[in-house]
């Protein structure tokens, strides 16, 4: 999927825990007219009140997804503290300057494959994690900011994923965002929990 100003193409795959009706890991990709907004909730546990904790954060950041990582994660810790809490990871895309301002607080993962020329080993970049629980225990936040370009790719996965798929991200990454997402959740997402896995292809000026 493209956004509106074709900066950016995304896909995601979830799949819900066996035996439970609804899944606490989310997924947000919201496009502005200068940038977009990326996003992956796990509610603590499972079932309806993870899954409700998750439906929270969500409507804080449909609201405000323009504003700063910092402030969103914290105007999601104050609509969480009435549910069980969930772990968060944010990414805010900046088109003008070709960087990007990203930050999480719990497990969910994220890795930032950069792309290379005639296929070469894809440099990877980390998010920086910090212990807590949004809603229950919010640590001291950072924010971290990387600059962007045509081709880099973004991918957030929750703990339902194996990370063992960050050492194969040379050969996959030749996918679209959507195929990818489709691939690491059949190969590498864990039955025994909800898992969701993000996307996200930076395109700079909507290049092909």
């Amino acid at each position: 999927m493209l956004d509106p100003s074709q900066h950016l193409e995304w896909g995601y795959a979830e799949r819900t825990m066996p035996d439970q009706s609804s899944s606490g890991d989310r997924c947000l990709v919201l496009a502005f007219p200068d940038g977009a907004l990326l996003a992956v909730i796990d509610g603590l546990g499972h079932g309806g009140e993870a899954a409700h904790a998750a439906e929270c954060a969500l409507e804080v950041l449909n609201a405000h997804p323009r504003d700063s990582v910092l402030s969103l994660m914290r105007r999601c810790h104050e609509a969480l503290r009435p549910t069980r809490g969930a772990v968060l990871s944010l990414a805010q895309l900046h088109y003008a300057d070709h960087a990007m301002t990203w930050i999480g607080v719990g497990d969910v993962e994220a890795v930032l494959a950069r792309a290379t020329p005639d296929h070469a080993a894809a440099e990877k970049e980390f998010l920086l994690l910090r212990g807590g629980v949004v809603g229950s225990q919010l640590p001291p936040l950072y924010a971290g900011v990387v600059p962007m370009i045509p081709g880099d790719m973004l991918i957030f996965y929750t703990d339902g994923m194996q990370s063992l798929f960050c050492e194969s991200l040379d050969h996959l990454s030749q996918q679209s965002p959507q195929a990818l997402a489709d691939d690491l959740l059949r190969r590498y997402g864990k039955t025994s929990d909800d898992a969701l896995v993000l996307v996200a292809r930076y395109r700079g000026e909507g290049e092909p």
